[in-house]
């Protein structure tokens, strides 16, 4: 092979070479590109990594999907685990000592609720209020409750218990011993927000 062939063809390796080092490194640095990790604060003040990820599944290529208003309890079990829905009811109240009721909710953790535990803590929502309502939402489902006449701000409470008389579009509320009852009476065009659709 002649001096001029060699220098040529060591010329081309080299520029190979160089290439595939530059491609290498080009994906080195995709792969490991610097990103941003983006906190929310949810009503309760309380950043959360893991509301980001709750929010993330309802994002479809950076494009929030919207709230599905739903109508009854089949639709909201059709959709609720899958996209953000909403829905219009009625909110009634309970206290702990119920007739029929036992002092505890009836979804695990199958918390106590006397001596004013009304209250429960979630992970990620923070201190929220304890709500029963229809089956077909799951325990542990988290929803955001506007247009009630007894608070101006919007109450986030959990789905942690049952009861005989709630079902359908209406959800109740419980309040402590010492609570009037009057105060929340039998709200009606409540509006309902699933911020979480079960544990």
């Amino acid at each position: 092979m002649d001096r001029g062939r060699k220098t040529f063809l060591m010329a081309i390796f080299n520029r190979t070479l160089l290439v595939c080092a530059i491609f290498t490194y080009a994906m080195v640095l995709a792969g490991t590109k610097s990103h941003q990790t983006n906190y929310v604060t949810n009503v309760n003040g309380v950043k959360s990594l893991e509301a980001v990820h709750i929010i993330s599944k309802y994002d479809n290529k950076n494009q929030t999907l919207a709230v599905l208003h739903v109508n009854n309890m089949q639709e909201a079990a059709m959709y609720g685990d899958s996209m953000p829905i909403s829905f219009t009811g009625q909110m009634t109240a309970y206290k702990p000592t119920c007739k029929g009721c036992t002092g505890r909710v009836s979804c695990p953790p199958r918390q106590n609720v006397t001596n004013g535990n009304i209250w429960f803590q979630d992970n990620i929502y923070g201190k929220i209020r304890i709500l029963a309502a229809d089956p077909k939402i799951p325990c542990g489902t988290i929803v955001k409750i506007t247009n009630v006449t007894f608070q101006a701000e919007p109450i986030i409470g959990i789905v942690l218990d049952r009861g005989g008389a709630i079902k359908g579009n209406i959800m109740d509320f419980l309040v402590t011993e010492s609570d009037n009852m009057d105060v929340v009476g039998r709200q009606k065009n409540v509006n309902y927000e699933v911020l979480r659709w079960g544990w």
